[in-house]
């Protein structure tokens, strides 16, 4: 036995990559310590964690994969072959390869989605191939955000909280006790025993409202009206930064007459609120010496409404001067190592390709959402500093138009899927129908920690290498100068591989070879942090690549001796946005109606009411930790919370089994009392069964209590510019179940050795 060794190393269960130290014995971790020397920096924050305990049991857990899996029965029947890599991946390229040449390479589609992977590899591999047809979680999470920033200021902003500054500070539909619960939150704790004014606005009393100095519960999917009625009371008060909105805005005169009919009194009946609430917050945020503002996934997700409420929080941040300033919202830099963009090859992807997306190809498509909206935009935002977003992401597929072309074969047929972290018939919307179109697929191959419900219909399983076992760098898209993570402690035990080692696999067999010139993604990391002037092993040491960003950076001179201004059409922040029109948008933030997913039938069944979902609930995240014991033992069953004064007002108790149900299907909850708005069902997100056997006939339990058996990514009831789908403003319908839930689940158990350990050799 050789002697132990402390190596520095990184958990993945959350974005965050916090730094760690590993004892490892004979290429084996056997300890974890905090490593309170790297990011985050904070030994405070990690002991409130729970995740990275996790580590030392799933980096040998029973129900791990550990080798490649090849299907050998029918789809779904959890029958597997075990293979070597060069076997899946000679298989895989061959029969890519003649799909491609039968239907196009258009005919490859990809799935992603949790954070606990790197999905540029996947992103040079599609741009390689030929394929734009890359569905993620954008739609839903990040991509909102990122574009209206984008089109209001010319990139993106994030909030700059100085303590003894920052007087105001809005979180603004999301909880980071359990959503974040890292540094961040424990620097809002701090900021909140502070003499500056927190304020919530979330239709849930979570533990990040119970620190606020004011809780607002805005009726889901009104958020923009609420916006919009901040604006009019800054407005009409004369509470406007007057210096800034004159030298430094476009379009203040159309926003002041559009907001006039957003007036505390019709916001507070909107919203359900009251008008004090209206006022309070607006008054608030405008004569704080310094603002900043949070948003989250409460708002990321709401459909038709998403990018103006995005908009319009853009628009209260600069008529009210809290933008590139300090303590306020502070515009980032581009990235000094290389962005995401490069790392993806997108100026590779050849035009013809683009011609193809579906987002442009479809006459209901998403013109900001797509290739050409993205060119049409990049001029703009490339005149500052020669940023450049990173494209896949800002382009990806929506769901709704690969899932036609799977179903139908229009406007091309979809018939080969890769899906890369992520679980999609789970964790997709409208699962019967996403079922259905993977069922259909001549290849579907994933890369995984565990035989998931979406791995079970697969024709290959690759065994993922999980923290620890590959290094990490997390780069925020490539949309901020700022990179953490860190070395792996150890190889990766068994036939696991990395997502860069898969994706070059394939590439080098279809004749990408000189694209992929680094053989390791360790390799390809080092590459991409020489521009920044950063070794590999100064990284590893730190955690952490970032630089202070400048503040007020429209005021530098170009050579000309011209001010900078912004990244825009007009080069001032776009108020009334001339890039959104010009792309057949609003110029000016409007409310949209949300969409019906309850008609007929389903309203007979019972009490209609709206519902929201997708709350992050520690110790979970999303879909993910369902299979560890401890985390079920303390959280066992899939609830739905509702105010006690509609429990009563439905004839229901605290542990009633209830059905959820929209035109789109039905999931059983069990009844929780919460602290919330009345007349309005929070709903658990993400359950599933990982400990049943996966496959035919239950997969994983996926209808029983999955919330997107009632959802809908219908492009038509989205979003018009983006093609968000709602989670967050759901109509659906409410009645008593007489059966009980099959969340029955000793947590004392220990899992059975994994059938697919017991393969044919």
């Amino acid at each position: 036995m050789s002697e132990p060794e402390i190596k520095r190393t990184n958990c993945h269960f959350c974005g965050y990559l916090c730094g760690f130290l590993a004892t490892v014995e004979d290429g084996r971790i056997v300890d974890l310590q905090v490593d309170p020397t790297r990011y985050p920096y904070s030994e405070k924050t990690l002991a409130g964690c729970r995740r990275w305990r996790m580590n030392l049991q799933t980096l040998d857990g029973p129900d791990r994969v550990n080798y490649p899996l090849k299907r050998v029965g029918e789809r779904g029947s959890n029958q597997w072959q075990r293979v070597t890599w060069d076997e899946a991946l000679d298989d895989i390229a061959a029969r890519l390869k003649a799909l491609a040449d039968q239907h196009g390479p258009e005919t490859l589609a990809s799935m992603i989605g949790g954070p606990h992977t790197s999905f540029w590899p996947l992103h040079r591999f599609l741009n390689l191939f030929g394929t734009p047809n890359n569905m993620g979680i954008g739609q839903i999470c990040w991509n909102p955000r990122i574009w209206m920033d984008v089109i209001t200021f010319g990139w993106t902003v994030e909030a700059d909280v100085i303590p003894g500054l920052t007087e105001c500070f809005f979180i603004w539909g999301t909880n980071p006790a359990y959503s974040d619960n890292s540094s961040f939150w424990q620097a809002l704790r701090e900021y909140s025993k502070g003499p500056g004014t927190l304020v919530v606005i979330d239709p849930c009393y979570t533990p990040t409202a119970s620190l606020a100095h004011r809780w607002i519960p805005v009726r889901p999917g009104t958020d923009v009206v609420f916006a919009l009625g901040l604006l009019h009371v800054i407005i009409n008060e004369d509470l406007y930064d007057h210096d800034f909105v004159e030298n430094w805005t476009h379009g203040f005169d159309e926003l002041a007459e559009h907001v006039q009919r957003y007036t505390p009194e019709f916001v507070a009946e909107h919203c359900g609120i009251s008008v004090d609430d209206v006022l309070f917050a607006a008054r608030t945020f405008a004569n704080a010496k310094a603002s900043a503002l949070v948003s989250g996934r409460g708002i990321d997700q709401v459909g038709r409404n998403v990018s103006p409420c995005h908009r319009a929080i853009c628009c209260l941040r600069a008529i009210t001067g809290n933008l590139d300033a300090p303590g306020s919202c502070i515009i980032m830099d581009k990235s000094d190592f290389t962005p995401e963009v490069d790392l993806e090859m997108t100026s590779l992807f050849a035009q013809e390709h683009r011609d193809r997306s579906l987002n442009t190809l479809r006459a209901d498509g998403t013109p900001l959402q797509s290739y050409p909206g993205f060119e049409y935009i990049r001029p703009f935002v490339e005149r500052i500093d020669g940023k450049v977003l990173p494209q896949r992401y800002l382009t990806a597929a929506h769901p709704d138009f690969v899932l036609h072309a799977m179903e139908t074969g229009e406007p091309y047929p979809v018939r080969a899927l890769i899906v890369n972290a992520t679980n999609p018939l789970l964790t997709y919307g409208d699962t019967h129908r996403v079922f259905n179109a993977l069922m259909s697929l001549d290849l579907i191959v994933v890369l995984d920690y565990y035989i998931s419900v979406t791995a079970s219909i697969a024709d290959y399983v690759l065994p993922a290498a999980q923290a620890m076992e590959r290094p990490t760098f997390q780069a925020h898209g490539g949309v901020a100068n700022i990179g953490y993570g860190g070395p792996a402690a150890v190889a990766p035990y068994y036939e696991r591989r990395n997502e860069y080692d898969f994706f070059r696999g394939l590439g080098l067999r279809l004749g990408q070879a000189e694209y992929w010139p680094d053989e390791t993604l360790e390799d390809a990391l080092a590459r991409s942090l020489e521009p920044a002037g950063m070794t590999w092993e100064e990284y590893c040491t730190t955690g952490i690549y970032t630089r202070k960003p400048d503040y007020y950076k429209h005021l530098r001179v170009d050579e000309n001796n011209r001010y900078m201004g912004f990244g825009t059409s007009t080069g001032y922040v776009e108020l009334a946005s001339e890039e959104l029109a010009a792309l057949g948008g609003q110029r000016l933030p409007h409310e949209g109606e949300p969409a019906v997913l309850c008609t007929g039938d389903t309203l007979k069944k019972g009490a209609h009411l709206q519902l929201i979902t997708g709350s992050r609930k520690q110790p979970y995240n999303a879909s993910m930790y369902f299979n560890n014991a401890a985390f079920r033992k303390q959280a066992s069953v899939p609830v739905v919370e509702m105010s006690e004064a509609t429990a009563q007002r439905l004839g229901f108790q605290a542990g009633d089994c209830v059905y959820l149900g929209t035109d789109k299907g039905q999931a059983r909850f069990q009844v929780k009392i919460a602290k919330m708005r009345d007349d309005l069902l929070s709903a658990d997100y993400g359950w599933w069964h990982p400990e049943w056997t996966q496959g035919a006939p239950n997969f994983g339990g996926i209808f029983e209590s999955n919330i997107n058996c009632l959802t809908s990514c219908d492009r038509a009831s989205g979003e018009e510019m983006i093609g968000t789908w709602s989670y967050n403003n759901i109509d659906c319908v409410i009645w008593k179940s007489e059966e009980p839930l099959g969340f029955s689940y000793d947590a004392e158990q220990s899992y059975a050795i994994a059938p697919w350990d017991e393969v044919s050799q």
